[in-house]
């Protein structure tokens, strides 16, 4: 991790390991804080919980969320390319 959040609050921070999800919040504007690659396997991504950012989070799991396609696939590729060059 780039911080240590261990000296906060954990419940500061909404966490995923969902791709699609973490590329649905910076496309709706919230900000990703770090990337914790602990885990060899996976990459959870670290956002800081805002108002709002519940809400965009269920929209993507009901398959609600409407954001601009080309943005959405802008931020999948910008993701992959801060898990693979860090």
């Amino acid at each position: 991790m780039t911080q240590d959040f261990e000296s906060e609050n954990y419940t500061n921070y909404l966490h995923t390991f969902d791709l699609g999800a973490a590329a649905s919040l910076v496309t709706a504007g919230f900000e990703l804080i770090s990337l914790d690659k602990n885990n060899p396997r996976k990459v959870q991504f670290i956002f800081r919980r805002e108002i709002g950012i519940e809400k965009v989070v269920d929209e993507y799991w009901q398959d609600r969320l409407e954001v601009k396609a080309r943005a959405l696939f802008d931020n999948i590729k910008m993701l992959k390319n801060r898990i693979y060059s860090e």
